[in-house]
């Protein structure tokens, strides 16, 4: 199909409205780059993600992203989790995690699982838990386990949750980390057990119950 002098002209209004000072307009634009796909504007969308303020901009590029064809947007995005940019990074993950396509599996290295930024290493956990190859999971557990007792409450109950998420497989590497000398380590481990055995624990509960244990010197496993 040729494109018009006047296609060209649409395309061009539409990428300046992406980068537009309202958070509104870019807003819109997002979403009819999504309701219109079209391949001229992956680069550009992928290109927001790394510089967008504001999450649910982010969240409609996101969205955009997955009505275009995964042959498109797979190459662009495994670029971008190897930027320097960690907002790049993390938005990548994120958006692959949503496209649930498992060849970008390899993309998720042992670095961004400990990247040094937590959104980066949320976004990387969450986009392991969904990509991970059937057999793979203890692998994975493993190398999550590596990162428990990390950050503040929403970093570790991230990491709990793709804990959870890989189901009984990461029991070994729980109990492993709950003789750990961290203090932190040992309380985050018992937690995340906790909320394997009962989802409806509650984090803030299960987090609290761990503290207890671990002040009285358990490591939760007396009487297994």
């Amino acid at each position: 199909m040729t494109m018009t002098g006047q296609d060209a002209d649409a395309i061009r209004v539409l990428q300046g409205s992406l980068e537009d000072g309202r958070s509104s307009v870019r807003l819109r634009a997002a979403l009819a780059v999504g309701t219109a796909p079209d391949p001229r504007f992956v680069g550009k969308l992928v290109e927001r993600c790394a510089v967008e303020p504001e999450f649910f901009v982010r969240d409609m590029l996101t969205w955009a992203l997955t009505r275009h064809p995964v042959s498109m947007t797979l190459p662009a995005l495994l670029r971008e989790v190897r930027s320097e940019r960690a907002q790049a990074r993390s938005q990548a993950l994120h958006t692959l995690s949503k496209i649930g396509d498992r060849r970008a599996w390899p993309a998720i290295t042992r670095a961004l699982l400990a990247d040094a930024d937590d959104e980066v290493a949320r976004s990387a956990w969450r986009a392991a838990v969904v990509l991970v190859p059937e057999g793979e999971e203890s692998g994975l557990a493993a190398v999550l386990a590596t990162q428990l007792g990390r950050g503040e409450r929403e970093t570790q109950l991230s990491l709990s949750r793709a804990l959870v998420a890989l189901g009984e497989v990461v029991l070994s590497a729980l109990r492993a980390a709950t003789t750990a000398t961290d203090r932190r380590v040992r309380t985050h481990a018992l937690a995340t057990e906790r909320l394997l055995r009962d989802p409806d624990a509650g984090f803030e509960f299960a987090i609290e119950e761990a503290k207890r244990v671990v002040a009285l010197g358990g490591s939760g496993q007396e009487g297994r």
